[in-house]
């Protein structure tokens, strides 16, 4: 069952997008804890068109944005003497075997208890730990429309499905619940500023199937997720899918020398039609090519045709872009 929570249903009409698009992956996580209304307002007001709220679901079937449905790592669980029963030595989830406290081991009303932590801690900053609470999709949408009336400029939400397969195994559905949410809240046609995505393939199809939302492959670095890179893995997102989010170096692989080439898929996805989404940028040098800063890296993607780019740092890709575009010809 889902959770019942109030949205403030947007104002009517199509609401146009800058593209390429700045994406603020998991709000502004280089400088505050990931997935937190927070973090997402920082995100905005660092220059990010979107904001990416990952979805998990509880117990009584809330949607709270967390990256995964481990609670572990990016709250203060651990520390919790009153959850010290829910710890899970062994819990699978898509077939791996992990353990820690999950999601749906708890109710919404016990995760409002928890405080979030920063993911990253010897790279990041941590003094906001513990002090920012783990928002539902709804409080989600209302920052956005908020502060998007208030900033004066679109803004969109892109939440991804985590883990749909194991949620459905478990009764709770994520598909119905992201599309019933987003409709009471009056997202639900393709022109609404909202995309989903999902790294399965059968909850995209679900999807397509629920909603006229648009809908977003996953792509990762693993071998198996790279089939959907070549032609024949393409023609088939695009029967069920507007674009794809893809690993970086699927695009644009940085050669010894310092040289980047282009491996054609975005102009392979263009010519399908597809959206080209690519993830993520960070600005700590371990994620940076050699030789190259984070403007530099982003400023290559943008010449080679993304339509947005997911960022740890929103404020640096929406400066890059500006140089970008301040730089590229004028339409004749």
């Amino acid at each position: 069952m889902l959770a019942a929570c109030a949205v403030t249903p947007p104002p009517g009409g199509p609401v146009p997008l800058p593209a390429p698009l700045v994406i603020g992956h998991r709000g502004a996580p280089g400088h505050l804890p990931e997935h937190t209304l927070a973090s997402y307002r920082l995100a905005i007001e660092l220059g990010a068109d979107c904001v990416e709220p990952d979805l998990v679901a509880t117990r009584d079937g809330a949607l709270i944005a967390r990256h995964e449905p481990n609670l572990s790592e990016t709250t203060d669980v651990a520390v919790r003497p009153e959850f010290r029963d829910r710890y899970r030595a062994a819990h699978a989830i898509d077939g791996a075997s992990q353990a820690g406290w999950f999601a749906s081991d708890f109710t919404l009303a016990e995760i409002r208890t928890l405080r979030a932590r920063q993911a990253l801690p010897e790279l990041r900053f941590t003094g906001a730990d513990g002090r920012l609470g783990i928002p539902t999709l709804e409080e989600v949408i209302d920052l956005v429309r908020t502060t998007s009336a208030a900033a004066g400029r679109a803004l969109c939400l892109y939440p991804e499905l985590k883990h749909p397969a194991y949620h459905r195994a478990l009764g709770l559905p994520l598909e119905e619940a992201v599309v019933e949410v987003l409709a009471r809240g009056g997202f639900d046609g393709p022109e609404a500023p909202v995309f989903l995505q999902s790294f399965e393939r059968s909850s995209l199809e679900r999807l397509d199937r629920l909603t006229g939302l648009r809908l977003v492959q996953l792509v990762g670095s693993d071998e198996a997720s790279g089939a959907f890179a070549s032609a024949a893995g393409l023609d088939a997102v695009a029967g069920y899918a507007d674009g794809i989010g893809v690993w970086k170096l699927h695009l644009l692989r940085p050669g010894p020398d310092g040289s980047v080439r282009s491996t054609g898929l975005i102009e392979a996805a263009h010519a399908r039609g597809l959206l080209v989404h690519a993830w993520t940028f960070r600005s700590e040098p371990r994620w940076l090519p050699p030789g190259l800063g984070a403007a530099d890296e982003l400023r290559l993607f943008f010449e080679a045709g993304v339509d947005g780019v997911f960022a740890d740092f929103p404020g640096e890709a929406h400066a890059a872009r500006t140089q970008f575009l301040l730089g590229r010809p004028a339409a004749p």
